[in-house]
């Protein structure tokens, strides 16, 4: 019997993938004060994990068990190319848990959950926080402060886990902003995935003259390849993961490049693109810099309820609680 989840702030939090976001999430919520443990297959992993006073074990089996005897919110925290089998334990584990990710993509992820029978006590999350270090020695539980969370408000999401998600996030001091699955992947592919193709295209041409041009890079080349610097096979899995999304964004970018391209050679200027690049950025630059303003008169559950979190997420408007 599914059990009720009667007071989601006190949900515990069982986090599966302790490397750098979800090893971040748990040192979080262990020092918000929210009750949490974690999984992760790596034996030296777990070692760290613990000897930093962090509840954490290598026996999947007994983590789920734990998790549902405790009705606790499983977080899937692992690479792309592993949720199936992470899922596949949690159907014969503890399929009556809430459930959520911290994945780059929703749409491969929603679609595995559903074909493992456990959609109806899903609601998708993404933390926009990283960088281009991995594993639990690059772990900080500082990182989602101050963070866009994606919190995936679609029309049969359940309210009370969407609740027990958004919470989670808050608790961390991440900024819940409303999406649905199916808006995410294209978005993200155009301010991460595609960005990460830029940044190795960049790093890829810098180096190509040789040392000499490495010893002349300075800020441009730092500041436009930092997330080449992120494990490889993390990247492919990220961008491979969403390979449709990423296709019609990177086409877009090709497209301007070669238009800049083309405006050089036939009038001697970049102007178009460097003028929109930089109201672009300058746009960005003020709503980071700015606090968002909430979202209100919605109650989670009402009638409507999920299209109004993502009508008021599109104004640029986020979630407090």
């Amino acid at each position: 019997m599914t059990a009720p989840i009667a007071d989601h702030v006190a949900l515990p939090v069982c986090v599966l993938g302790l490397g750098l976001i979800g090893g971040s999430l748990l040192r979080a919520l262990d020092r918000a004060g929210r009750p949490c443990f974690g999984w992760n297959r790596s034996p030296a992993t777990v070692v760290a994990a613990t000897a930093a006073g962090h509840d954490a074990d290598t026996d999947l089996t007994a983590v789920l068990t734990r998790a549902r005897r405790d009705h606790a919110l499983l977080v899937v925290a692992t690479p792309t190319p592993t949720v199936g089998a992470i899922l596949d334990q949690v159907a014969r584990h503890a399929a009556d848990c809430a459930l959520t990710d911290v994945v780059s993509v929703k749409q491969a992820v929603a679609d595995a959950v559903a074909e493992h029978g456990l959609s109806a006590r899903f609601v998708g999350g993404h933390p926009m926080a990283g960088t281009s270090q991995s594993g639990w020695d690059a772990t900080d539980p500082d990182l989602f402060v101050g963070a866009p969370w994606v919190v995936c408000a679609d029309d049969d999401a359940d309210p009370t886990v969407w609740t027990a998600v958004a919470d989670v996030a808050l608790a961390v001091g991440a900024r819940v902003v409303p999406v649905a699955t199916e808006e995410h992947d294209p978005l993200v592919a155009a301010i991460s995935h595609v960005p990460h193709l830029t940044a190795a295209v960049t790093a890829v041409v810098g180096a190509g003259p040789g040392d000499l041009a490495l010893r002349l890079a300075a800020g441009s080349f730092r500041d436009g390849t930092r997330v080449a610097a992120t494990a490889v096979d993390l990247q492919r899995a990220m961008i491979e993961a969403n390979g449709p999304a990423v296709l019609t964004m990177l086409s877009e970018a090709i497209d301007r490049l070669t238009a800049a391209r083309d405006e050089l050679r036939d009038a001697g200027t970049v102007h178009t693109v460097v003028e929109d690049g930089h109201r672009a950025r300058t746009r960005w630059d003020a709503m980071r810099n700015a606090d968002p303003e909430p979202i209100t008169d919605v109650t989670v559950g009402a009638p409507g309820w999920a299209a109004e979190l993502r009508r008021q997420a599109h104004l640029g408007r986020v979630w407090t609680g």
